[in-house]
């Protein structure tokens, strides 16, 4: 509208006021579509194959190995008990020590039995003179006899007195080696190598003796070289190792002293040797296990009556074996299996087989090849399916080839 007023300029005014909005609007939408048709903006990148360690199964010889609990026993044990009775002189050796056969180890008083020995030298010097009279009484007889100066009935009597007195002197003489006996009895002695437990007569007490149990005990000595350790096998071990003996592939150890090993309480492998030289005859009807024992060999006198160990017995044939080291071992659910790398290096999770544990190694009985790339290391990071970076292990890990 053109007027002298002025009123056309004020609607052209209004309609710039009224559409800038709309400019605005529209200078925003075409930078936002100059922006979106710019360079595209870079894809987010695949993460980078996880590295892992890979080694193949070391092959080699190994003989599987059964394990019990077993308890030591002394080969040989003495509970040393006086054959004399008397007081206690004095007592000869050191609590808990190593004594030898024939050491000793108390002294009882002798004196009585000294005593006695001297009454039965001189009973026994009476009956030799009363044999050597009826000796020279019967030698007159014989030659009296020749002339009927005496009668054959005398010459018998004296042949039955000198019979006689021979039988005083044995008798005299066994009384007297007796009370020697006794005095050598005085000393109580070791009767085997081993180890003495401590003293349990103090001296100036009185014991009894005797050779049937009843007298005091003294002390006791155990043998610890070699000792023996006793183990329990249950019926299916046992049911296997027979199944083997009829098989041939192991010998019996009934006929055979099968090898041993033994590994002490905080040892980790075994650090003694021995063989089985006892199988019970018969099962245990409450446990259902076979008694068996071991004879091991102590030179260091470290094992004690009393402890336990455990005790691997040899359980096969020698026999060609797959192993890997145990930590390659997982656990899925209730199976065993290991994460192989194929040759795409896509991770596969293969089931296994177990075996024993041979020099650190584990026994894989079924589900590896030899040629297999087994992950020993990095098995957190390694997916079923998805790509790894396999490196070789320098040597085998946990053993020895």
């Amino acid at each position: 509208m053109t007027g002298p007023d002025g009123s056309e300029q004020f609607d052209k005014k209004h309609d710039f006021v009224q559409s800038r909005p709309y400019a605005i609007a529209g200078i925003l939408a075409v930078a936002f579509a100059l922006a979106g048709c710019g360079q595209p903006a870079s894809q987010a990148s695949a993460p980078p194959p996880a590295p892992v360690t890979v080694a193949q199964p070391v092959k080699r010889t190994v003989t599987d190995w059964d394990e019990f609990t077993g308890r030591f026993e002394a080969v040989e044990e003495v509970q040393v008990r006086p054959r004399v009775g008397g007081f206690v002189n004095s007592v000869e050796f050191q609590d808990g020590a190593i004594v030898r056969q024939g050491d000793l180890l108390y002294v009882i008083d002798p004196r009585p039995f000294e005593a006695v020995a001297e009454q039965a030298d001189g009973q026994l010097s009476d009956a030799r003179a009363k044999v050597e009279l009826a000796k020279r009484e019967l030698d007159r007889g014989l030659n009296l006899v020749q002339t009927s100066a005496v009668s054959e009935q005398a010459v018998d009597q004296r042949r039955q007195a000198l019979q006689a007195a021979h039988a005083a002197e044995t008798q005299a003489a066994g009384a007297l080696k007796a009370a020697r006996l006794n005095i050598e009895f005085t000393h109580v002695t070791a009767p085997l190598t081993g180890r003495v437990s401590r003293h349990l007569v103090s001296p100036g007490n009185l014991v009894q003796g005797s050779d049937t149990g009843t007298s005091t005990l003294l002390t006791s000595i155990v043998a610890l070289d070699p000792i023996y350790v006793y183990f329990d096998m249950d019926e299916a071990t046992f049911i296997k190792y027979s199944r083997l003996w009829f098989e041939g592939r192991r010998p019996s150890s009934r006929d055979t002293a099968n090898p041993v090993q033994v590994t002490l309480a905080g040892e980790t492998k075994p650090s003694h040797e021995g063989t089985i030289n006892f199988l019970d005859n018969r099962l245990d009807v409450s446990t259902g296990t076979l008694r068996s024992r071991a004879v091991i060999k102590n030179t260091d006198l470290s094992i004690l009556p009393g402890q336990f160990g455990r005790v691997r017995l040899i359980g096969s044939a020698p026999y060609e074996a797959l192993l890997i080291p145990d930590v390659a071992v997982a656990t899925d659910q209730s199976r065993k299996i290991v994460f192989v790398v194929k040759p795409d290096d896509t991770v596969e999770a293969r089931p296994v087989v177990l075996g024993p544990l041979d020099d650190g190694l584990r026994v894989i009985r079924e589900g590896l090849k030899a040629e297999d790339r087994v992950i020993v290391n990095g098995i957190q990071r390694a997916r079923v399916g998805a790509k790894v970076a396999p490196q070789t292990a320098p040597a085998p890990v946990g053993g020895k080839s």
